[in-house]
């Protein structure tokens, strides 16, 4: 598409787009001073003109898409809708597995809520920083290993010197050996002595 082209196709694109908020701002503009007007009747005066049947009266097979028409008033469609959740049991039926069921402006009405996500990024920041602490937490870890090896690096250095103190320490805590005592010669041992026995005859 050439550049002229895409320029008027912008411009059209604009031109719709304010058309359509023109229609919803004179649409919403026409609800308020109607539902203005229909707040300073009765309702059983508004019913009549609307031609329609009492909406708390409705049950399950009445026909409540009359009630859900722009001309009639809020009030009566959310009458008309409390009566159809409670006219069928299938809708009347909760079962507490619906995401909206719970209330989650509890605590923060009047607050500005804060969050992560980015129109045409997602929650990308969220993904960011999930990435930088895991990039923060592999640094870390790969300073630690860093300083173990530098560590093992200096104990291995100082080990030799250490050996070899503790080898020199041992050698002079040992006591030194002593000559061995020279041998006696056999002939300088005495003689063994023998006990002589003499016998005296005596006269009878």
């Amino acid at each position: 598409m050439s550049a002229a082209g895409s320029f008027w196709a912008r411009r059209r694109a604009g031109v719709e787009a304010e058309a359509q908020a023109d229609r919803r701002a004179a649409e919403a503009e026409d609800t308020q001073a109607r539902e203005a007007a229909y707040a300073e009747q009765d309702d059983a005066t508004l019913l009549t003109e609307l031609n329609l049947p009492d909406p708390s009266t409705l049950q399950d097979g009445d026909d409540f898409s009359v009630f859900m028409s722009r001309e009639v008033p809020e009030r009566f469609r959310k009458i008309a809708l409390r009566r159809l959740w409670r006219s069928n049991p299938v809708l009347a039926c909760v079962d507490g597995l619906n995401e909206y069921d719970d209330d989650y402006t509890i605590g923060m009405s009047g607050q500005v809520v804060k969050t992560a996500y980015q129109v045409g990024k997602g929650m990308m920041a969220h993904v960011e920083e999930m990435e930088r602490q895991k990039e923060a937490k592999a640094e870390a870890q790969i300073a630690a290993d860093d300083a173990v090896e530098a560590a093992e690096d200096d104990v291995a250095e100082v080990s030799p010197a250490a050996d070899d103190a503790e080898h020199q320490a041992a050698e002079e805590t040992q006591p030194a050996e002593t000559e061995p005592a020279e041998e006696t010669p056999l002939a300088a041992v005495a003689p063994r002595r023998r006990m002589a026995f003499r016998f005296e005859e005596t006269g009878a």
